[in-house]
C-alpha cells in the first residue's frame, strides 16, 4: 500500500464521532469549515442523555490538521449545563482570519412543540448566542446573547442552520457574514391554531457587516400559508455574487422535500419567495448543505424520498436551478450533512449515518472534485 499522505491514496473516509463516545449518548447536526490555516473544524451537538432534541446538550468540536485522515479530541465549545445548545453554524470572517460561531439554546426540558405554542418563557426559549476563535478552533470564547438583535417581537422557535454559514467575497457587501435560520411566528389574534402548525415555519438570515461583533434580520421569508413552510436552510455565494439559498420545506402541499430562492443584495432580501427544487425531488424532509466550487454548486442529502437513507451529491452548474446525481457515497442510513471544501481538490461530506439508523456515527467523506462531474 503506498503511502497514506499521497494525495491518490488518501483514505476516502474517517469518522470523527461516534455515539456512545467520550461520555455522550448521541452526537448530532454535524457543521463543517476549513481555516485559512488549512485546520478542518467538525462541530456537532454531543447528547449527554440520549439522542431526542432536547435534553442536556453540549456543542463540541474536532480538529484535523491532515484534511479530515485524522482527528483530535473531543473539545467542548459550549456547554448545555443541563439545557441544550446547538444548531451550530461556523463561518471565517474574510477579514481577520477570525473563526465566528453562531448557535441556538433553549431550556433543557423545553420541547420544539411547547415552544412554538407559546408555552415556555423567555429565558427558557429559543435564544441565540455567537463566539469566536482566534486559534483555528482550539479555544473559544464564551457564548454572548444575541437575541434581542435579531429575533423579533412574536418569533417563538429559532434555529440557525445548521451547517456552515457564509462569508461574502463579491460586490458592495464583501466581508458580510450571513447565516441563513428558521423561525416560528404566533397564529394571528382569534386564530384557533395553536402556532404548533408546521405552516408557521418561516426562513430569514442574520447578517453581521463587521465581522460577527453585531447582528441583525436580513430578509424574512414567512407567508404562512402552508404552501411551502421554510425550515432549516444553508447558502451559498455564487460567481456573479448572488446568494443561493436551499431549505427543508416541513410537510408544505407543494411537491418535493427541498425548495430554493436566490438575493441579490446579500442576504437584506430574496429576489422571490421560496419555491419549489423539482430537480431535487429524490430528498426527503431533512436538513441538507450546499457549496459553491468555482462555477459549479453542489448539494448534499439522503436521496431516498421516503426515508433517511442513501446519501448522495448532486451538481448544478447554472446556479442552483437545476441538478444532477454526482455520487451516491452509500446506501447506509443516514440523514444530516454538511459540504466543506477540504483543500483545492477536494470535497468533504460530514454526515450522520450508521447500519441500523442514521445516528450512530458522523462520517467524513473525501470526495476528489475531479470526479464530480
Amino acid at each position: 500500500m503506498s503511502s497514506p499522505s499521497s494525495p491518490t491514496s488518501a483514505p476516502s473516509f474517517s469518522v470523527p464521532y461516534v455515539s456512545g463516545e467520550g461520555g455522550y449518548d448521541t452526537f448530532r447536526i454535524p457543521a463543517a469549515v476549513t481555516t485559512p490555516e488549512g485546520t478542518l473544524l467538525a462541530f456537532a451537538e454531543a447528547r449527554v442523555g440520549g439522542s431526542a432534541d432536547t435534553g442536556d446538550i453540549d456543542v463540541v468540536v474536532r480538529r484535523s490538521t491532515d484534511g479530515g485522515l485524522s482527528w483530535g479530541p473531543i473539545t467542548l465549545v459550549a456547554s448545555g449545563r443541563g439545557d441544550t445548545r446547538g444548531n451550530p453554524a461556523p463561518v471565517v470572517d474574510p477579514a481577520t482570519g477570525r473563526l465566528v460561531l453562531v448557535t441556538c439554546f433553549n431550556g433543557g426540558t423545553a420541547e420544539e412543540g411547547e415552544i412554538m405554542r407559546g408555552e415556555v418563557p423567555p429565558e427558557q426559549s429559543r435564544r441565540v448566542f455567537v463566539q469566536t476563535s482566534e486559534d483555528s478552533g482550539l479555544s473559544f470564547s464564551p457564548p454572548r446573547e444575541i437575541t434581542e438583535a435579531v429575533k423579533p417581537a412574536g418569533w417563538r422557535w429559532y434555529a440557525t442552520g445548521p451547517g456552515h454559514a457564509v462569508a461574502l467575497t463579491r460586490g458592495p457587501h464583501a466581508g458580510r457574514l450571513v447565516v441563513p435560520a428558521n423561525h416560528s411566528t404566533r397564529p394571528e389574534e382569534g386564530s384557533a391554531d395553536t402556532g404548533e402548525e408546521d405552516r408557521y415555519y418561516g426562513g430569514h438570515a442574520l447578517l453581521s457587516d463587521d465581522g460577527g461583533a453585531n447582528w441583525r434580520t436580513g430578509f424574512v421569508d414567512g407567508d404562512y400559508d402552508g404552501e411551502v413552510n421554510a425550515n432549516e436552510s444553508i447558502a451559498a455565494e455564487l460567481p456573479d455574487g448572488r446568494l443561493y439559498f436551499t431549505c427543508r420545506d416541513q410537510n408544505g402541499t407543494a411537491p418535493g422535500g427541498r425548495m430554493d430562492a436566490y438575493s441579490s443584495d446579500g442576504g437584506e432580501t430574496l429576489d422571490a419567495p421560496y419555491a419549489p427544487q423539482p430537480t431535487l425531488a429524490d430528498v426527503p424532509v431533512v436538513q441538507g448543505s450546499v457549496l459553491a466550487v468555482g462555477d459549479a454548486v453542489f448539494f448534499s442529502g439522503p436521496s431516498n424520498p421516503e426515508a433517511r437513507e442513501a446519501m448522495a451529491v448532486w451538481r448544478s452548474d447554472d446556479g442552483g436551478r437545476t441538478y444532477r446525481k454526482v455520487a451516491t457515497l452509500s446506501g447506509r442510513p443516514a440523514a444530516y450533512s454538511d459540504l466543506v471544501l477540504v483543500d483545492e481538490e477536494t470535497v468533504g461530506v460530514l454526515y450522520e449515518t450508521g447500519e441500523a439508523g442514521p445516528y450512530e456515527s458522523i462520517e467524513l467523506r473525501r470526495l476528489p472534485l475531479r470526479e464530480l462531474g
